[in-house]
C-alpha cells in the first residue's frame, strides 16, 4: 500500500499528514517530514503505539519547534482515534 495524505482540524489549524503504511495494521504519521507517531488497528480501536517502540527507518523523528510555520501537536489516544478514522475512510475509498 502506498503512502497517503490525511486532513485533520487541530484547534484552529487543519492539518495535512502523511500516513505511511508499515507492517500489518500499523500505520506511521508524518508530519513535516519526520515521524510524528504511530498507530495500529486492533480489533475496532484504534491505538498509539508508544514512542519508544516505533522505529523511524529513513525518517528522523519529530521535534516540535515553536519558530516555524509548524502546528506544536502532540499525540494522544482522542487524536489517534480521529487519524484512525480518517485512514478507515480513506482504505473505504480503495
Amino acid at each position: 500500500m502506498d503512502p497517503f495524505n490525511i486532513k485533520l482540524r487541530y484547534g484552529r489549524n487543519e492539518l495535512t499528514l502523511t500516513i505511511l503504511p508499515a507492517e500489518e495494521g500499523v500505520f506511521k504519521i508524518i508530519y513535516y517530514g519526520a515521524i510524528l507517531g504511530a498507530v495500529i488497528k486492533q480489533d475496532h480501536d484504534w491505538d498509539l503505539i508508544p514512542y519508544d517502540e516505533l522505529s523511524a527507518g529513513d525518517l528522523p523523528f519529530y521535534t516540535p519547534n515553536s519558530e516555524d510555520e509548524r502546528v506544536e501537536i502532540e499525540l494522544n489516544e482522542q487524536i489517534a482515534d480521529r487519524i484512525g478514522e480518517e485512514i478507515d475512510l480513506h482504505l473505504e475509498e480503495e
